[in-house]
């Protein structure tokens, strides 16, 4: 291997720890969320998790190409019936967040 191309390698493996980390950070962003709105709403999380639905470019308000990451979790209002909603988040912040119509409240948005 030349000296180029080790460089070239480091600067691969920095950009994919980088993207990784955002991607882990972006998670965790959602699990927090998700968690405080299903107790808010009185709903029980199941699997204790979200989990990655998508990820696609769009545009931001103001016209910016964004990556928008969807994670879909499971939850139950009865600790029966199994019921999945999503969060969407854009920057890693929560750009929308979706449960069953008679379920659904207001995220708190921070």
């Amino acid at each position: 291997m030349t000296v180029s191309e080790i460089g070239f390698l480091g600067i691969l493996i920095i950009f994919g720890a980088g993207g990784w980390y955002r991607i882990m950070e972006s998670r965790e962003r959602a699990n927090l969320v998700v968690a405080a709105t299903c107790r808010k709403a009185g709903l029980q999380l199941l699997d204790g998790t979200v989990s990655f639905g998508g990820l696609r470019i769009t545009r931001d308000h103001q016209g910016h190409l964004v990556l928008e990451r969807t994670y879909n979790f499971d939850y139950s209002a009865d600790g029966f019936a199994r019921k999945q909603g999503f969060i969407i988040l854009r920057r890693g912040h929560v750009h929308s967040i979706g449960l069953a119509p008679e379920d659904s409240v207001q995220p708190e948005i921070r």
